[in-house]
């Protein structure tokens, strides 16, 4: 004997419907894709300022280091007649004193010159001028018929470079009463 089923066979279960797209909203795939497109525009922008940044930061290294370097340049060109001088002179071994002198003096007003071109300036005070220890450094203190701390002699002159200090003058100082 056979058993045959008489109940027809059960259709299969429709499968789920995809919710109905609305014409205003994308669907998951298109936002994923733009998103996506996005992401890639805006590492790429990200990596090309990335690059810019340390190319200008690599260019503002190169120019530092050429600035140090040649930092002197000016200053050097500015001495080289002072040099010219003095070997111009070593090379007259004859010349008188007079004219030995004379030659020293002109060499002395080029020196000078080139140093106020390149801002260096004299620390020189006068008899008198109140210490100031930024700018003087004491060497002895004496008895003096002047206000105390006040400068009596400069015993080596001093240098600045615009406002820096290059080497304090080198004072004595009235001493207190």
């Amino acid at each position: 004997m056979t058993n045959i089923d008489s109940t027809p066979p059960k259709p299969d279960p429709a499968p789920a419907e995809a919710p109905a797209q609305d014409a205003s909203t994308p669907n998951a795939e298109v936002l994923l894709l733009e998103l996506e497109a996005r992401h890639a525009e805006v590492s790429d922008a990200f990596l090309r300022a990335k690059a810019e940044a340390e190319n200008t930061r690599r260019r503002a290294d190169d120019e530092i280091a050429k600035a140090r370097k040649y930092a002197v340049e000016n200053f050097a060109d500015s001495l080289l007649p002072v040099k010219d001088s003095l070997e111009a002179a070593i090379a007259r071994p004859d010349a008188t004193p007079e004219q030995m002198l004379e030659g020293v003096h002109a060499t002395l007003r080029q020196l000078e010159s080139a140093l106020e071109r390149n801002k260096v300036a004299e620390i020189n005070p006068p008899a008198g001028t109140r210490f100031d220890p930024h700018q003087h450094q004491a060497i002895s203190v004496v008895p003096a018929a002047q206000e105390p701390n006040t400068v009596v002699a400069v015993l080596q002159k001093g240098y600045l470079i615009a406002d820096r200090v290059l080497r304090p003058a080198l004072v004595t100082v009235a001493a207190s009463a």
